[in-house]
């Protein structure tokens, strides 16, 4: 029996099976879309949404998950272990953090470390890895999250789009920017910058956009995730030029889901660097 038990929420985006051998909790956001709400799912479940997302002008809406969802999470946890550590999306982008830290108060406060990510997806999927591999180590809560703060001050995020609709449907853009940057081919780089995602830069076509996201990765790169929208092809292409330009650091790809993935759309794709 692992004493840390670690709980994190559905925008890590993990393989069920995945979290299933790791032992990691997921809590899941919801998504509002075409009159119904489900949870967000787990990799590998997203197709179906998006596709339905494609065919449609509706717009989802999201939220955080329930307090009482954190306090069934922690009460399964603390079955199994003797504390807990909750790693979830930044709280710039949602109030996961606060219902994590309510239900805390709620179960055992003591027991339980909650910790601001200030990132998501393959990021904070990394930084629930290194804290179930600190746990088994034997590391206590608190100095697992001392880790996990200093590790997340290393990272970045910075993402493009493979058209300006979500960006517009999600009220980030003006109709008006929308049809001019369509007209003149502008992809926007949208980057994670103090927890929250901001644009960090434009460029006259997608591979220009991806370049420039390429040049941001740092040299001492050790961890890259190829974070896609149903791109699959695009991000094993970018695995093999990764790869060859940053050949000591260990390169994956991600899926992202609904809560993060229906803002940018089907086909955007970016990269979540640490280092």
């Amino acid at each position: 029996m692992r004493k840390i038990q670690i709980v994190t929420d559905s925008t890590a985006y993990f393989k069920k099976e995945d979290s299933n051998e790791k032992n990691i909790n997921i809590v899941p956001l919801s998504v509002h879309f075409c009159g119904s709400v489900n949870k967000e799912g787990f990799a590998g479940e997203f197709k179906d949404f998006f596709d339905k997302l494609e065919n449609t002008n509706e717009f989802p809406t999201t939220s955080q998950p329930a307090v009482g969802d954190f306090v069934e999470a922690y009460k399964k946890a603390l079955e199994l272990g003797e504390e807990i550590v909750t790693i979830v999306i930044s709280s710039e982008l949602s109030g996961t953090y606060n219902s994590a830290r309510l239900a805390a108060d709620i179960v055992a406060s003591d027991k339980i470390t909650v910790i601001d990510s200030k990132t998501s997806a393959g990021n904070l999927k990394l930084l629930v890895e290194i804290a179930v591999q600190l746990s088994e180590q034997g590391l206590s809560g608190k100095e697992i999250e001392r880790e996990i703060i200093k590790q997340r001050e290393n990272m970045n995020i910075n993402l493009t789009v493979d058209t300006l609709e979500y960006l517009k449907r999600g009220g980030r853009l003006s109709n008006t920017t929308a049809f001019l940057g369509t007209l003149l081919n502008i992809k926007p780089v949208i980057g994670l910058v103090d927890g929250r995602l901001v644009p960090v830069g434009k460029e006259r076509g997608k591979k220009k956009a991806m370049e420039a996201i390429i040049s941001m990765v740092p040299e001492n790169v050790k961890r890259i995730s190829i974070a896609h929208v149903q791109n699959i092809s695009e991000a094993q292409q970018y695995k093999i030029e990764l790869e060859k330009r940053f050949s000591n650091a260990i390169i994956t790809i991600d899926e992202l889901g609904p809560v993060i993935g229906s803002h940018i759309g089907p086909k955007a794709i970016g990269l979540c660097s640490s280092w």
